[in-house]
This record gives structure tokens, C-alpha cells and sequence, in this order.
């Protein structure tokens, strides 16, 4: 099996690392570099044309990332009659069923592995869970970088930015670590995911909210009530409604996500009949996220069919279908943005109880406008739905 490598970065070179030092019946045939870029190894061209147009090549691998141009070149690999696997999460959560339905009609696969959880199998078990359950609970640390972080924070007692800068130094950062800071990432990983476990297209705006204006002080706070503070993607299902957030939320110091460190990931689905599966492993790096890829890049070679969705699940996206408590810090004259709310006052933060998650965030957006550095947390195990709040005050009133 021949394969073109778009883009020789961090994830392209590791992907190039594995298949030449394995199995011989895969080969890196030509690498798609930039003008700008120097070509360095005989594999190198800037001409995408040459590769589309290559009848030897079976498998194009796009490492380039972000929407343009990935998304054009790889509806062209398709559409040429050339396999695609990428780990492109921001292109996959835009386009997936555009692909997919591409791949379909040139008789060729469009695998994603890569895209979501890092070296974690989550994707393909995903797959094997909806094939026979209804998936209703999706939840976890998708992102390395930002755990690595809040651990880093956590244990060593920093601020936040020469963790950030080490993150940076390790290759677990980008230059610009916005879209791991501020949550995005995590929003196309919960998207691919969510569209694969309820087969329907995601919605395009997602609750979410990152971890830049966390600080030491917020997490010493937190560790002196025994609590430990991860970046979490979640999504729920219930009958033909469901909810989608990316917040911070707090633990146990007992519990798996809190005792989930540097740049592992940990994430979670419970479907009807398996009940709950939990995947662990790297979230982050150069290895990890290339040794996906190659995982799909030997189901193609083995012939190995991967779960069909169409997407034409007609479901409704409701960001307030489940409540939870969330500890606000911030400028005292927000506190009463919330009082209607039943809140109380702790160490100088506010705790507001059972709010339904979607109404936390738009009030955050109002709360930001006045302190641009506030900062909240979800409770991790006060999450309740809608409906188990109703069942509660029906319950209170027969009672």
C-alpha cells in the first residue's frame, strides 16, 4: 500500500516514523510539503496535482490541519478514488457527513481515529458500542494539553503560564494554544463523537468555556476541599433531545478524571446494554496521535469496515437538559446577575445551585463583560437532568 503524507509537521513526520520502520507492506511514496519548505528527502513535492494523479497511490494522509485547505484536499483524494485518514478534528467536525457520504460514492473510506482521544482506541470502540446500543452518555478529559496543565498546576503548586510555556516546550501546545485553552479542541473531538453515537449532525455552537483565566489560587481553593479540577466534554441523550458542553468541572480527589495525569486522557460512554466503558490513555503528542493514524491506515489495508452512519437522525440540540451545581469567582457585583438562583457565598465565591448548564453559560457571558478574568467550575457529581429535577419536586409535593 502506497501513501501520500499531507504535511510533514509533528504528526506527519511521526506517521512517517512508524510506517518506515514497520510492516513492509505499507510505503511512504510522496510527501505534500509547502513552497516554503524545504524538501529534504525524495519523497518531497509541492505539487498536490501530481499526487491526485499518481494511479500508484492508495492512501492519502492529511496531517496539514484547520479547515482550508484540508477540507478541499481531502474531498479531491476522495473523490479521486484515493483512501483518506486524517486527524484533522477541526475539519472532521465541520464536514464528516460530507465526507463520509464522498467516500461512499468513490467506493473508498474515510477514517478518523486520530481526530479524538489521541493513541485511545476511542473511536473505533465508539463505533462498536453504537452498532448495538443506544448511546446516551458521552463524557471526559479530551484534551491533553489542557490536563496536563491543571495536573502540572495541581501537583507542583504554578501558575498558570509557565505550565502553559512547558506545555509549549514538550510539544503538548501549539504556538497558539487557544483552541486547546479556551475548550475548541475539545468541541470538534465532542462533536465527531456525538455524531458518530446518535447519528446526526452536531450543532455549530456548543456551550463551552476553557481554563485561561484559571489561576493558582483557584486551584489551592479547590485542593483545600479536597477537589481536583479538569477540563471536561460532555454530551447527553435522552429520548430524541440532547445536550452538548465543554466547561470545567470539579472531582473527588478519588475519582478517575482526577487521578488522570499530564496529558492522558480519560473518556467515558454508557450505552443501554454494556453500560458504562472507560478508555484511558494519551492524549497528546507526536507518537500517540500518529499511531492512530496508522492503526486506520492497516484497517484500510486489511480491508476492515468501519460503522456506516448516514447522520439523518433528526434530533434537538437543548443545552439546558440537565442541571448542575458550578462555583463562580468573580467581581462581587455579578453575584447578582444570579438571584433568582439559590446561591451561597464561599471563600469569597459564589456557589449557585442546580442551574441548568446551558442558562449557566449565557449568564457567563454577561459575568465576562464585567470581570474578564472570572472563572467557574461545574461540580462533577451534581450533574442532574431536567427530568430527575422534575421527578424531585413531584416527588417533594406528593411526598
Amino acid at each position: 500500500m502506497n501513501i501520500a503524507i499531507l504535511g510533514f509537521g509533528t504528526v506527519g513526520s511521526g506517521v512517517y516514523d512508524i510506517v518506515a520502520n514497520g510492516d513492509r507492506r505499507m510505503r511512504v511514496t510522496a510527501i505534500f510539503i509547502r513552497p516554503t519548505h524545504p524538501a529534504t528527502m525524495p519523497e518531497m513535492t509541492t505539487d498536490f496535482d501530481a499526487i491526485l494523479a499518481d494511479p500508484t497511490i492508495d492512501v492519502v494522509v492529511e496531517a496539514i490541519g484547520g479547515l482550508h485547505p484540508a477540507h478541499d484536499y481531502i474531498l479531491r483524494a476522495l473523490q479521486h478514488g484515493k483512501h483518506v485518514v486524517t486527524a484533522n478534528k477541526a475539519v472532521v467536525a465541520r464536514y464528516l457527513p460530507e465526507f463520509t457520504a464522498t467516500a461512499a460514492q468513490h467506493d473508498v473510506r474515510f477514517y478518523f481515529e486520530a481526530t479524538t482521544g489521541g493513541g485511545i482506541p476511542w473511536i473505533r470502540n465508539l463505533e462498536r458500542a453504537a452498532r448495538i446500543d443506544q448511546v446516551d452518555t458521552i463524557e471526559g478529559i479530551f484534551n491533553g494539553t489542557s490536563n496536563y496543565i491543571l495536573d502540572q498546576m495541581q501537583r507542583d503548586h504554578l501558575n498558570f503560564d509557565p505550565v502553559l510555556l512547558a506545555a509549549k516546550d514538550m510539544g503538548y501546545a501549539e504556538a497558539d494554544p487557544s483552541a486547546d485553552i479556551d475548550g475548541d479542541d475539545i468541541v470538534n473531538k465532542l462533536k465527531i463523537s456525538a455524531a458518530l453515537a446518535y447519528d446526526m449532525v452536531p450543532p455549530r455552537d456548543v456551550p463551552k468555556f476553557g481554563i485561561r483565566h484559571v489561576s493558582k489560587a483557584d486551584i489551592d481553593f479547590f485542593a483545600k476541599h479536597d477537589q481536583v479540577l479538569r477540563l471536561i466534554g460532555k454530551s447527553k441523550r435522552i429520548d430524541d433531545h440532547y445536550s452538548m458542553v465543554v466547561e470545567p468541572r470539579l472531582y473527588p480527589a478519588t475519582a478517575l478524571a482526577a487521578n488522570t495525569f499530564e496529558n492522558f486522557n480519560i473518556i467515558r460512554l454508557h450505552g443501554q446494554t454494556i453500560g458504562d466503558l472507560q478508555f484511558y490513555g494519551q492524549g497528546a503528542g507526536k507518537y500517540p496521535t500518529a499511531n492512530a493514524i496508522v492503526q486506520d491506515l492497516f484497517d484500510i489495508l486489511e480491508n476492515v469496515a468501519h460503522l456506516k452512519r448516514d447522520f439523518g437522525q433528526t434530533l434537538q440540540f437543548d443545552p439546558d437538559l440537565s442541571v448542575a451545581d458550578y462555583l463562580l469567582r468573580a467581581d462581587p457585583m455579578t453575584f447578582a446577575m444570579f438571584s433568582d438562583k439559590q446561591t451561597e457565598i464561599v471563600d469569597h465565591r459564589l456557589l449557585i445551585k442546580q442551574i441548568p448548564v446551558g442558562e449557566m453559560h449565557r449568564l457567563m457571558r454577561g459575568v465576562l463583560a464585567i470581570d474578564a478574568h472570572a472563572f467557574m467550575a461545574a461540580i462533577g457529581d451534581s450533574e442532574l437532568t431536567a427530568r430527575d429535577v422534575k421527578q424531585q419536586i413531584d416527588q417533594e409535593v406528593i411526598g
